[in-house]
C-alpha cells in the first residue's frame, strides 16, 4: 500500500491534522483486516460445506439429473440475454445463419481441381520461391492420424516444401516408421522431400522436433504435430503474405476437431493480429507457426525446459526478434482433440501449465520486469493474470465532470474512499452548471470532510449560449491535476476491485502504454465495456464487445478473464499517463459528447502506444445516468448529436475503420457485439 502523499508535507501538518489522519488509516486498516477474516471465514465455512455436499452418496447419484438441469438453465439464461421475443427470434434466425456459415469452413472450404490449379499458378509467378521445412516429430502417432497427416502435407496447393519427420515411438508402434516409408517409396520425389530419422530414444516433444530442425534445408520453418491436419491452401496463404507483406512471422485461425471429423467443430479460434499482452496472457497465436530461419540465428527452435509449452515459450522468443509478423486470418489449422492431447485435456498434461508460467516468466525477464505474478484465471489453467510490480508511488489524479446528480457522484466517491487501497490520489470534480443545492451541500461537505485533502472542486464556467461539451470539461479537470496519471472517471460509477487503481496503474506505467480501461457492469451485473472495436455497430464507428454478457461469461476463448491490448477503452474509466496526455493534447473538444475517448485512443495508436483493457479493475457503470444515452431514442437530440459527431469521426478515421479493427478478426460481424460469425442474409 502506498503512503499517503500529504505525509510527505510533514512539517506543514500540525498535530491534529497528524491524528486525522492517522484515525482514517487505522479505521481503514481495521475495515480491510475485517474484510479479510471475514472472507476467510466465508471461503472455510463454504469448503467445509462443499466437501461435505461431494461426499454424500445421493448427491453422486443426482450428477445425471443436475446436468439436465444446469443445461435447461443455460437455455433460460440465454434466453433471458436476448431481452424480448423479439430479440430470441432475431437470435435464432441468426445461429441458423450462423450454422450454415460454419460448414464453410470444413472440408467445404477445401479447393477444388479448378482453385489448385489457380493456386498453383499464382504461387509459381511469385518472385520468391519459397521452400518451407515442415517439422513433424512422430510419436506412437495413430495409425490413422498418421496417414491424414502426411495427406494434408502432400495436398498442399503450393509445392516448394519439404517434410522432417523425427520419430520417437517405441517398438510397440514400429508400423509408424513403415508408414513413413510406404509414402516415401510411391516416387523418388517424395523420397527426398520426405526426410526421416528413426530416434534412438524418445527425447520429449522439444528434443524430437529440434531433431527435426537439424534435417531442414529451408528458408522457412513450419513446427506441425504429428496428429493434425493442415488445409490445402495454407502454404499457399503464407507464401503469398511472404513476397506480399514480407512477413518473417506468420500464423493462422484454427480449428479443434472431434477425433476423425474435420467438420465436427469443438471451438472455432479466430484470432487478432499480433497483440503482445494477449500473447503473455495466452498463447493465442499458437498453430500454424511459420517463421523466416533466419529467426533462429543465436536461438533453439524448442527448450527442453519448456516441454508441454515449448510452442509458447518459441512464440515469445521469435516474435520479439521478428519485424513483419502477419495474422493470415483464414481458418488453416486443423488441431484434433482425442484422449490424451492438450486439445483434448490439459489435464492429461498438467506440465504444460507450469512450463507456460515458466516461459512467459522468462520472457518478461528478458524485457526487465521484475517482481511480477503469474496466476491462472478462471477461463482455463494455462491463460493468466500478470500481476505487475508497480514502480514508485505515483500520484493519480482522478478527473470527475458532475453536473447535479448528488447522490450518484455521492456513491462513486464513498465507493472510493472506502474501498482503495492505493493512497495517492487527488480527486477533481468538475462542476459545470449544476442547479440543485442538494450537490453543492455535497461538494461543501467532501471538501470539508475526513477526505477534504483528497478532494477539490474546480468550476467550469459556462460563456453565453455554450452547450455541455463533457471533452472540454475534461480538458480542464485534467490542467488542473497534479498528479503523474490522469485518470478520467464518470460521476455514475461504484468501485468494485479494491485494487482497482493498481490494476489500471501496473498497464499504464508502461512506456508503451497509453489508455488503459477496466471492466464496467451495469447494476444487473451485466457487461457495459470490455475493450471497443473500431467499426463495430450500426453506426460503424466504435462498440462495446460482449455488451450485456452476464458477469461471469468468461467471453469468446476467455476473453473476459484476461488483460489484452484493444484499439480503444471508454472514457468512463481511462487511465493515461499524464505526459501522453499532454503528448496527445487530451480530448479534441470538437468531440463534444460522444467518440472523444475513441479518439484519443486511436491518436495513441497512431503515435504507436498500445491501448489496454484490463478485467481486473471492476466497477459499475450506471451509464448515461446524468446526460441520457445518444442512440437509444429517448432523446432526439442525443441521437442527432451522436450522428454529427459519427460523421466526424467517419471522416477521421475512415481509413482505419476501412482496414479492420487489428484486434477483432474480419471473420466476425460488426452487427454484434458476441463474437458471432459473420454471415450473409
Amino acid at each position: 500500500m502506498s503512503k499517503d502523499p500529504e505525509t510527505s508535507r510533514g512539517e506543514n501538518l500540525s498535530i491534529e491534522e497528524y491524528r486525522e489522519q492517522y484515525e482514517r488509516e487505522k479505521a481503514k486498516a481495521a475495515f480491510l483486516a475485517d474484510r479479510v477474516a471475514s472472507l476467510e471465514d466465508q471461503v472455510d465455512d463454504l469448503q467445509f460445506k462443499l466437501d461435505r455436499i461431494r461426499n454424500n452418496k445421493f448427491w453422486k447419484a443426482s450428477k445425471p439429473a443436475r446436468d439436465v438441469y444446469h443445461f435447461a438453465q443455460r437455455q433460460v439464461d440465454r434466453v433471458r440475454n436476448q431481452g424480448d421475443a423479439k430479440g430470441i427470434a432475431k437470435k435464432i434466425r441468426y445461429k441458423i445463419r450462423e450454422k450454415q456459415a460454419e460448414k464453410g469452413y470444413g472440408t467445404a472450404s477445401f479447393p477444388d481441381d479448378a482453385a489448385r490449379k489457380q493456386q498453383a499458378a499464382e504461387a509459381a509467378a511469385l518472385p520468391r520461391q519459397i521452400l518451407f521445412s515442415i517439422l513433424v516429430p512422430l510419436y506412437n502417432t495413430p495409425k490413422e492420424y498418421l496417414k491424414d497427416m502426411l495427406d494434408s502435407v502432400l495436398n498442399q496447393t503450393y509445392g516448394n516444401w519439404e517434410l522432417c519427420l523425427a520419430d520417437g515411438s517405441d517398438e510397440a508402434h514400429a508400423y509408424v516408421g513403415e508408414v513413413v516409408a510406404e509414402y516415401r517409396a510411391r516416387n523418388e520425389n517424395l523420397a527426398k522431400r520426405i526426410r526421416y530419422q528413426k530416434l534412438e530414444k524418445n527425447g520429449g516433444i522439444s528434443y524430437n522436433t529440434n531433431q527435426c530442425l537439424a534435417m531442414a534445408t529451408g528458408d522457412y520453418i513450419a513446427p506441425f504435430d504429428h496428429d493434425d491436419y493442415l488445409h490445402p491452401s495454407v502454404l499457399y496463404w503464407y507464401v503469398k503474405a511472404i513476397n506480399e507483406q514480407n512477413a518473417d512471422y506468420l500464423y493462422c485461425d484454427e480449428t479443434t476437431f472431434k477425433e476423425s471429423n474435420l467438420n465436427h467443430f469443438v471451438t472455432i479460434h479466430f484470432k487478432p493480429d499480433y497483440a503482445i499482452d494477449n500473447l503473455r496472457a495466452n498463447n493465442y497465436i499458437c498453430h500454424l507457426s511459420c517463421f523466416d530461419k533466419k529467426l533462429l540465428e543465436g536461438e533453439e527452435l524448442y527448450r527442453t525446459e519448456f516441454d508441454g509449452s515449448q510452442d509458447h515459450d518459441m512464440i515469445l522468443r521469435l516474435t520479439d526478434k521478428a519485424q513483419h509478423i502477419i495474422h493470415v486470418p483464414k481458418l488453416l489449422y486443423y488441431w484434433r482433440s482425442h484422449a490424451g492431447s492438450t486439445a483434448g485435456n490439459i489435464a492429461a498434461k498438467t506440465y504444460a501449465i507450469d512450463a507456460a508460467k515458466g516461459a512467459v516468466a522468462d520472457h518478461l525477464r528478458r524485457h526487465g520486469f521484475k517482481n511480477f505474478k503469474i496466476t491462472s484465471t478462471r477461463a482455463f489453467e494455462t491463460i493468466f493474470k500478470i500481476t505487475y510490480e508497480i514502480e514508485g508511488e505515483p500520484k493519480i489524479s482522478i478527473v470527475i465532470a458532475n453536473r447535479d446528480h448528488a447522490e450518484d457522484l455521492k456513491r462513486c466517491l464513498t465507493s472510493i474512499f472506502e474501498k482503495s487501497t492505493w493512497e495517492n490520489y487527488e480527486i477533481i470534480i468538475v462542476e459545470n452548471g449544476s442547479t440543485d443545492e442538494a450537490v453543492f451541500r455535497y461538494y461543501n461537505e467532501v471538501t470539508n470532510g475526513p477526505y477534504k485533502d483528497r478532494v477539490r472542486v474546480v468550476t467550469y464556467e459556462y460563456k453565453e449560449g455554450e452547450s455541455f461539451n463533457y471533452s472540454r470539461i475534461n480538458n480542464v479537470g485534467a490542467a488542473a491535476a497534479t498528479g503523474d496519471y490522469i485518470l478520467l472517471l464518470n460521476n455514475d460509477t461504484e468501485v468494485i476491485s479494491v485494487n482497482w487503481m493498481e490494476e489500471l496503474l501496473m498497464y499504464a506505467q508502461r512506456p508503451d502504454v497509453a489508455c488503459v480501461g477496466g471492466k464496467l457492469y451495469y447494476p444487473d451485473k451485466t457487461i457495459q465495456h470490455a475493450g471497443i472495436v473500431i467499426g463495430l455497430g450500426a453506426h460503424r464507428t466504435a462498440g462495446h464487445t460482449h455488451y450485456k454478457q452476464r458477469r461471469e461469461n468468461l467471453g469468446y476463448m476467455g476473453r473476459l478473464c484476461y488483460t489484452q491490448d484493444v484499439s480503444a477503452v471508454t472514457g468512463a474509466c481511462l487511465m493515461v499517463k499524464k505526459s501522453i496526455w499532454q503528448e496527445l493534447g487530451g480530448l479534441d473538444e470538437s468531440f463534444e459528447v460522444s467518440l472523444n475517448d475513441v479518439d484519443l485512443c486511436l491518436r495513441a495508436r497512431e503515435k504507436n502506444y498500445l491501448n489496454v483493457f484490463t478485467p481486473f479493475a471492476e466497477l459499475y457503470h450506471y451509464e448515461s445516468a446524468s446526460r441520457g444515452s445518444d442512440v437509444d431514442g429517448r432523446s432526439k437530440d442525443n441521437a442527432a448529436r451522436y450522428d454529427k459527431e459519427a460523421a466526424k469521426f467517419h471522416d477521421r478515421w475512415q481509413a482505419v475503420i476501412d482496414a479492420g479493427d487489428p484486434y477483432y478478426n474480419p471473420n466476425f460481424t460488426l452487427d454484434r457485439s458476441d463474437y458471432s460469425l459473420k454471415v450473409q442474409d
